[in-house]
């Protein structure tokens, strides 16, 4: 149970291998992909889990080689998460830039293309701002983390009416 079977720097090792080739995979899939999951997202993120098991621990079912990978996977992330952004090689791999999807009521057909984006999903999200007509938009922008900003027009601005409940006071 405590034992290993197999080498703790193989382990090492083999996770650290795992994590680049999982993290370059879902960099493929793209930043829509990690921002607003749908299921079949999930399942995918779930399977990959399974189906990478074994290769990150060679087999060894020890307590102590589980927490290596452990180990291993969350030293991974804060190295990439703290580094990955000040190594040239690597910046454009962990840093996204925003894409602009619509502009001035006008969809960018290779934009939408290229993030795998839907006009429908473009038109939620401007719903979501309380924007009814799409020919208000000024611009629509998929950020770094899968969300969809929208900006109205100048004319079409947002006006929220923030309610305020008042008490009277006792005489």
């Amino acid at each position: 149970m405590l034992s290993p079977s197999v080498p703790l720097l193989e382990i090492v090792f083999r996770t650290v291998v795992v994590y680049i080739a999982v993290f370059f995979l879902l960099r493929l899939a793209g930043k829509r992909e990690l921002g607003q999951m749908k299921v079949t997202d999930l399942v995918v993120i779930l399977v990959i889990a399974n189906a990478v098991q074994n290769s990150l621990n060679g087999g060894d079912t020890s307590l102590i080689g589980g927490i290596v990978a452990a180990a291993t996977l969350v030293g991974m992330n804060v190295v990439v998460d703290r580094y990955g952004k000040q190594v040239p090689f690597l910046e454009r791999f962990v840093r996204s830039e925003p894409t602009l999807l619509m502009q001035d009521g006008v969809f960018l057909e290779k934009n939408l293309e290229q993030e795998n984006i839907s006009k429908d999903e473009i038109a939620m999200s401007a719903r979501e701002h309380g924007i009814k007509d799409l020919s208000e938009v000024s611009e629509a922008i998929l950020e770094p983390d899968g969300s969809i900003s929208v900006i109205p027009n100048e004319g079409g601005r947002i006006h929220r009416v923030k309610r305020i409940r008042q008490f009277r006071q006792r005489p």
